[in-house]
This record gives structure tokens, C-alpha cells and sequence, in this order.
């Protein structure tokens, strides 16, 4: 079948359509000769877990269902709450909008209404209207039972609280034609619904309205804390006449220096502003005299003042990216001896530094075990990730690495996890760093030895145990009972424990020494130096940092010990190092993966 693309509607501003691929629908051959409808729905309004198979399964009740597509985020696959439901025959999708609009799913009313292909129709806002001071109770689907009377409506929404999901007492109704929405305006405007009454009209777009350029209200802050309600209106009435002036106040009286004004012409407003912003008064503040200004601007609502302040801190993030994208370096596994200027010192041979910093802590200041570098150009940035990672500063390897953003990082760490969920035949099952199965919570895990005759060793937990002939293992005395395993049989070899060794099974007969997976020797007691890792292979030094790293886990998640040791083992050797020795970065790591594994387990149910 032709397909052709539809992109994501931007629903009343409420849904990103940048995250999300165009959605394939049925060619326009089988839609109908309005430019609006096409066999493809909007589904909105959906709970996150929400997925293709359960639509799938609600909607091929109405009629055959061509294809369905959640749409989620590029980076985290987490539903954006909204997707498309597409039939092969148009009735099916009028029935589909007819009977199932505001039905319940997952426990939240769906919100259906017709995909548009051509987005210059959603901008144009002809049949758009806006309606305001609606009673809280009204919902979405009370509001487009009340304004279907006068038309085909494409979308229908009542504004929510986004944390409490409470109605905001205005929302948004768009009309197929402009004579629908006209019809409704001159009917609805001013009519009683619900015991309130209800102002109707043409939405229009912020920078459009009339009253973004003719605003009277101005708020003053750094108000001297002796000025009253008349002192504030004598000093603003000299630019026009005030229609109230208020400096407000606690319940006790007491003044919390702010205040506002409200003249009666926009020029007057305009004119306070210019004169008065910057401007300095003198003020008794605990019994001393002092000097400050006033600040005169536009009141703005707090939505508005929220959405300018959150432009302004996106900008700035944006202007910071760019300027350190490629040149800034995270450095960690920093002795607590290590400062700034010994950071930069032994980072300046690589290239021109801009700045170097250790972070500390902010109550006692000191070191919290990592830091930045800035160089003035990438390519003197990557030469030092090249040559200065693992480096010794005070006595212990470094990790470099590009900086990173914080959700950059859990990004990938939710990739990482993902790629270890068990492949085909292991639902569930979690890859450990070498390849192999990690199993579920408190299931000893173990590598294959090196060499074809090698028995299975354990990877981690740190519980060391004797291999018995054929890979079964034998316990260890003082275990209290735990780990119980085939002891030795008659005529069994007996195996030495040596504390230095790694033990292994016997080895295989008519095999070359090197193919006997001999023990390898590697120190079980005392903290883990670079120089030891060094002498061992990389799986083996895996091996050596898991059997440390586990029970430190298992100390306080003893259920989760197996797969977080399995997470974190896919650092760098460096940073686990680090994880060794500082408790606060494992306990950060912890959470980390916590939020990770919680986030599959959401995603699986």
C-alpha cells in the first residue's frame, strides 16, 4: 500500500512534535475529499505506560487497524503520552472518533481528534477559538459535548495544572470551518455554563493580542520598608493618574518590600518605568541608614514571569555548551591532595589551559574526588584524554574523559542497561561485562577460565571457592553453612587452598601447559593497586575489582548486589578504582543504577 507522511500535530502547544518520525498512513486515495480528515487519529492523553499492543487490541474492536505508533522520546523511549491509531477505511476512523473520544484507558479519559497532514492548516488558526472562566469541573469531554452543536470539531482541550492536573478554568476548541467556530462565539459568549459565565472568542497567539503592548500594572520591588500605600502612589502619581497603589504586606503587618501600581493610561506605566527603574532611595534598615534601588518593571503573571525565566536559563545552558563542546574534561579519581593549581600544572603540557578546578565539598571544602579541565581548542582537549588518562597524580590513576551533561550520561547509561537485557530464550535476563548471563538477584555469577579445560570461576560476589574435578564447586570451611556444594567423593583428588591463587580444577590430561588454565596469582586481601591490575588480564582484572566492588553493594542492596556489580563493572577500571575508595561515589552510582533498573522494570510492565 502507498503511504504518504503525516506529521505530529502540535496539539494546543502541549505536544513536542520534534521528538518522533512522521508517522506512515494510508496514501490520500482512501480519505475523503476534506483536507482535515484522513483514516489517521490522534490519540492524546495517554497513561505512560500506554503501549502499540494494547491500542492495537482496543481499536481493531471498531475496524481492520493499519498501523499504530506510540510516539516516545528520542533519548529515554519513554511515551510522550500521545500516538496514532490508523485504519484502512475512513468509516472506521469516524466510528473509532464517534464512540471511543474520553473513553478510559489505563484509568485516563483518551483524547482522540483527526490528524492533520498539512501543518500550515494548524498554524493559520482559522476555526480556533479560546474559552475562559469555565468551572473547574468541566473536563474535555463536557466541553466538546457543549461546542459540538455547531460544527465538526478537530480538537478540544481543557487546560490542566501540570503537577495537580487541575483545570486552569479556560481551554481551547478548534473547529473544522471558520463559519462553525463564528456560529459558536455569537451563541456561546457570555451564556452560563455551569453557573459561571463563559467569555468566548477567536484564539489568538500572544505576540498578537492587543493587550501585550497596552499593559497599565507595574511592579516595584526594593521598596523602602516606611513607604505606605499613599507613599507609593505619591511617588508614581506625578506620571498619570494612579488608579491603586498597594506595597504588600504579611499578615503581622510587616512590609515584604514589594509592591504594585496601576495607572490608568499604558503611557503613564511606560513613562514610571523609565524614569523610576535604577533609580536610589535612602531607607532605615535595623536601625542603619541605607541606600538601594528600586526596581519598576511590567507585572507579569507568574507563568509568564516562569516561561521568560526558563528561556533565559536555556539560552545561557545553550551559549555554555557551545562554548565548552569539546574543550572541557572531566577528570576524577583525584587524591584529596590534589588542587587547582597542581590540576593545572600537570594537565598544561597538553595546551593552552583556560581553567582548571578540583570541586569540593561546600560544608567542610574538602575534595570531592574529581574535577574539570577547559583547554582553549579541541584538539588540544582530545590529546589529553589520549595521554593523561590513567596517568598517577598523587600516587593513583586518573580518569579523563569529555564532559559530560548530566542527561547525556544517564542516557547512555539507560542504553547500556537496555543492551544487556537477556537475548532471544532470556526474557529478563541481564548480560555481565564479558558476555555472560547475569541471572536474577543473589545467583552467584561465573566466567569460563582461560584455556578449553578450564572449569567456571566466579566473576563476583567475593566468596572464594574451590574448584573440584569437572568445574563442581566445594566449600568453603567457616561458610556457615552456605554455599553448599558437592564435597569431594572417595578417590577425589584433594585440593590445596592457597590464599595467594587463584584455585582451579586439576589440570586436563595431555593438554600444553599453557592450555591448563593455571592459577593465576593475584593478591585477594588489602585495596587494589594499578601496578596489580597491570599484571593481570583484562578479564581477570574485572574479576578482581568485582570480587571487592560486590559486597560493598550487597551491604545495601543485598537483592540487587548481582546486577548492579554487573552495571558497574562496564566503567572504566579507573573509576571503579575510585568507587573503591569513595563511598559517596558508590552510593551515587547505586542510585544511578537504582533509577536505571527501576525505569526498565516500568517499561517491561
Amino acid at each position: 500500500m502507498a503511504t504518504t507522511s503525516t506529521p505530529v500535530p502540535a496539539d494546543i502547544g502541549n505536544e513536542n512534535p520534534t521528538t518522533e518520525a512522521p508517522v506512515a498512513v494510508p496514501s490520500a486515495s482512501t480519505a475523503s475529499d476534506n483536507p482535515f480528515q484522513t483514516p489517521s487519529l490522534y490519540v492524546g492523553d495517554l497513561a505512560p505506560d500506554v503501549n502499540e499492543s494494547l491500542l492495537f487490541e482496543i481499536f481493531s474492536a471498531v475496524g481492520p487497524v493499519a498501523s499504530i505508533r506510540v510516539c516516545r522520546d528520542a533519548v529515554t523511549r519513554r511515551s510522550l503520552g500521545y500516538s496514532y491509531v490508523n485504519f484502512h477505511q475512513m468509516a472506521d476512523a469516524e466510528r473509532a472518533m464517534d464512540t471511543m473520544n474520553f473513553s478510559m484507558i489505563k484509568g485516563k479519559p483518551c483524547r482522540i481528534m483527526w490528524s492533520q497532514r498539512d501543518p500550515s492548516l494548524r498554524r493559520s488558526g482559522v476555526g480556533n477559538i479560546f474559552v475562559k472562566n469555565l468551572n473547574e469541573a468541566i473536563d474535555n469531554k463536557q466541553l466538546y459535548d457543549t461546542f459540538s452543536l455547531f460544527g465538526n470539531i478537530l480538537s478540544c482541550k481543557v487546560v490542566t495544572d501540570r503537577e495537580g492536573g487541575v483545570s486552569m478554568g479556560y481551554g481551547y476548541v478548534h473547529y473544522e470551518t471558520a463559519e462553525a467556530a463564528n456560529a459558536a462565539i455569537e451563541k456561546l459568549d457570555g451564556m452560563l455554563i455551569d453557573g459561571q459565565e463563559v467569555q468566548v472568542g477567536h484564539f489568538m497567539r500572544r505576540n498578537d493580542r492587543p493587550d501585550i503592548d497596552s499593559w497599565t500594572n507595574c511592579y516595584i520591588k526594593n521598596v523602602p520598608y516606611e513607604w505606605d500605600d499613599a507613599r507609593l502612589n505619591q511617588e508614581f502619581a506625578q506620571f498619570g493618574e494612579v488608579l491603586s497603589a498597594t506595597v504588600s504586606r504579611e499578615d503581622t503587618n510587616q512590609t515584604l518590600g514589594f509592591g504594585f501600581i496601576n495607572f490608568a493610561e499604558h503611557e503613564s506605566a511606560v513613562a514610571a518605568v523609565e524614569a523610576l527603574n535604577g533609580k536610589e532611595y535612602t531607607t532605615t534598615l535595623d536601625g542603619e541608614e541605607i541606600t538601594q534601588q528600586i526596581y519598576v518593571g511590567r507585572a507579569q503573571k507568574k507563568s509568564e514571569r516562569e516561561r521568560e525565566l526558563r528561556a533565559k536559563f536555556e539560552a545561557e545552558k545553550m551559549d555554555r555548551i557551545s562554548k565548552f563542546q569539546g574543550v572541557n574534561l572531566y577528570v576524577k579519581n583525584l587524591d584529596d591532595s590534589v588542587t587547582d593549581d597542581m590540576l593545572r600544572d600537570e594537565f598544561a603540557v597538553m595546551g593552552t589551559i583556560t581553567s582548571a578546578r578540583v570541586m569540593k565539598d561546600a560544608k567542610d571544602g574538602r575534595s570531592r574526588g574529581f574535577g574539570f579541565v577547559c583547554y582553549s581548542t579541541p584538539e588540544e582537549s582530545t590529546r589529553a584524554v589520549n595521554e593523561m588518562n590513567g596517568k598517577l597524580i598523587a600516587n593513583k590513576p586518573i580518569f579523563v574523559a569529555l564532559a559530560q551533561r548530566r542527561e547525556v550520561r544517564r542516557a547512555q547509561l539507560e542504553a547500556q542497561h537496555a543492551n544487556r537485557a537477556g537475548g532471544p530464550g532470556q526474557p529478563g535476563m541481564m548480560r555481565a561485562p564479558m558476555g555472560a548471563p547475569m541471572g536474577y538477584p543473589g545467583m552467584p555469577m561465573y566466567m569460563q577460565r582461560p584455556g578449553p579445560g578450564g572449569g567456571m570461576q566466579p566473576a563476583y560476589p567475593m566468596m572464594p571457592q574451590m574448584m573440584g574435578p569437572g568445574g563442581r564447586r566445594v566449600p568453603m570451611a567457616g561458610r556457615g553453612g552456605r554455599g553448599r556444594g558437592p564435597m569431594p567423593g572417595p578417590g577425589q583428588q584433594p585440593i590445596k587452598f592457597n590464599q595467594q591463587v587463584r584455585n582451579a580444577g586439576p589440570p586436563m590430561q595431555n593438554q600444553p601447559p599453557h592450555q591448563q588454565g593455571a592459577p593465576q596469582a593475584i593478591p585477594h586481601e588489602g585495596a587494589l593497586t594499578a601496578s596489580a591490575l597491570a599484571s593481570a588480564s583484562p578479564e581477570v582484572q574485572k574479576n578482581m575489582i568485582g570480587e571487592r566492588l560486590y559486597p560493598l553493594i550487597h551491604q545495601s542492596q543485598p537483592e540487587l548486589a548481582g546486577k548492579i556489580t554487573g552495571m558497574l563493572l562496564e566503567m572504566d577500571n579507573s573509576e571503579l578504582l575510585h568507587l573503591l575508595e569513595s563511598p559517596d561515589a558508590l552510593n551515587s552510582k547505586i542510585s544511578e543504577a537504582l533509577q536505571v533498573l527501576e525505569a526498565h522494570q516500568a517499561g517491561q510492565e
